[in-house]
């Protein structure tokens, strides 16, 4: 339960700077539409609610870090019980890959969200990927005991 809550925490935080990064795409015009926004629009229409845009935002980003949390979760229960020969700040981009390929390659655009990454706005992948390896990096230096000694011994 312990490893389950200390991924929670690092997943909330991985996600917080892989947003910042989402954010300064956003900015410099290679998003578009955030694709957090684009699944909570989809999930409203689906659910055939109502909303206003401010609405819509905050449940973006509430989905969007929600999402972080548990698969920060997820990966702290596996790592801990895997224990995967690699150094953990690989185990996180790794881990960060695979999120961005089973989300972005896979159920993003099987439910007719967005694009596949190779039929996306030119840019958006890139970033995208590089978002979850912030996020993975960020989470795999976040979680795990805060035993220096422990650390060290990359557990």
């Amino acid at each position: 339960m312990r490893d389950a809550g200390r991924g929670l925490l690092a997943g909330t935080m991985a996600t917080v700077g892989m947003s910042a990064l989402m954010l300064a795409g956003r900015r410099a015009g290679l998003l578009g539409k955030m694709p957090p926004e684009k699944i909570t629009a989809h999930l409203l229409d689906r659910l055939g609610l109502r909303h206003d845009r401010e609405t819509q935002d905050l449940l973006a980003t509430l989905l969007h870090v929600g999402f972080g949390a548990l698969a920060g979760a997820g990966f702290e229960v596996a790592r801990r019980r895997l224990r995967p020969p690699l150094p953990r700040l690989l185990q996180g981009l790794a881990f960060g890959t695979a999120v961005w390929t089973v989300s972005y390659a896979g159920w993003v655009p099987a439910l007719g969200i967005m694009a596949p990454p190779n039929r996306d706005r030119p840019g958006r992948p890139a970033v995208m990927l590089a978002a979850h390896w912030v996020y993975g990096a960020l989470l795999a230096l976040l979680s795990g005991p805060q035993n220096p000694a422990a650390r060290r011994r990359g557990r």
